[in-house]
């Protein structure tokens, strides 16, 4: 399930935003389930807020960062030659590359690349001349480079594809920064888990039309606006920490993402969880057209406004999913 995996996931938070998460969170297990909590510490809420929001900006700049997407290519059966020139059958006009970078062989699902003599492809530092490749999906995935770029495979409902990068990207350089909605301990829940005995799989559509299956351990349930709500939380990986939830809602398309946005919740103790809208964040195909967003499901679209997290981002593409 790594396919979902976003890049800004925080690593460990510094001690004292630590503190904050354990103030915010041990007043929230006072309210009742469902509810939002109006003796949530405000300060501390921003605090990790402001902490979170610093930590997906650095990621999102990184050299691993969704910025710096260039490319996307869609292998078929065969030979797949790809460099600059336009006889090659991956074409990317990109002067980090040579005419004729070299080929990437497919083979049942198996993916090969050769080189082409004197191209000056890499891998870890070491002229490439023929290699196989791990995909995105493997613990290792080979990461080939040429100039500024970085290429690799990724496995998305079974195709494989060639996803480039460049650390040179315009999209990089000229990040215009994230907006928001205001933090507001309005919206932090101490939402009811419910489970599904047994666990339901749920059919997931991406952006470009791909299916795939995931495995739904339960739905959050909070309540707003006097109803009940709930949205069916996805686990990625078995030993994951956290729950991923695809949503979209009454903002989506207005001052947020027309697809819809992303979040993580921790896994429930006791049938509850925090869910933290603050942190509701972009996939990144609202930031560059070659990512592969899994779409929220029909029942994670919400007549709700979200006034939380993140709002459009104004550099990324115009097309609305």
């Amino acid at each position: 399930m790594s396919s979902l995996r976003p890049l800004h996931r925080p690593a460990a938070l510094p001690a004292a935003v630590s503190v904050a998460l354990v103030l915010v969170f041990s007043s929230l297990t006072g309210s009742p389930a469902g509810a939002a909590d109006s003796g949530l510490d405000p300060q501390a809420e921003r605090a990790l807020i402001g902490e979170w929001r610093a930590q997906r900006v650095a990621a999102l700049t990184s050299d691993s960062g969704w910025l710096t997407l260039a490319g996307l290519f869609w292998l078929q059966q065969g030979n797949n030659s790809f460099g600059r020139a336009a006889s090659n059958t991956l074409v990317l006009d990109n002067p980090a590359l040579p005419e004729r970078c070299g080929t990437f062989i497919l083979s049942g699902h198996a993916v090969r690349f050769v080189a082409e003599p004197g191209s000056g492809v890499t891998h870890a530092g070491n002229p490439v001349s023929a290699l196989e490749l791990a995909p995105d999906t493997s613990p290792d995935p080979t990461v080939l480079a040429s100039g500024s770029l970085r290429f690799f495979m990724i496995e998305r409902a079974g195709n494989l594809g060639v996803r480039v990068r460049d650390l040179n990207n315009p999209h990089r350089s000229g990040f215009q920064g994230l907006n928001y909605f205001p933090v507001s301990t309005d919206w932090v829940f101490a939402a009811r888990f419910e489970p599904y005995q047994p666990a339901r799989r749920i059919t997931i559509i991406n952006i470009l039309g791909m299916e795939q299956q995931y495995e739904s351990p339960g739905a959050v349930v909070f309540t707003k606006d006097g109803r009940k709500w709930r949205l069916d939380a996805v686990l990625e990986q078995p030993g994951d920490r956290e729950l991923f939830i695809m949503f979209a809602d009454a903002t989506s398309g207005h001052e947020t993402y027309g697809a819809g946005r992303f979040l993580y919740v921790p896994l429930p103790s006791a049938g509850r969880t925090r869910l933290d809208f603050n942190k509701a964040y972009n996939p990144p195909c609202a930031l560059n057209d070659f990512a592969t967003c899994p779409l929220p499901p029909s029942q994670n679209r919400l007549k709700l406004r979200v006034e939380a997290g993140e709002k459009t981002y104004t550099g990324g593409p115009r097309h609305p999913s």
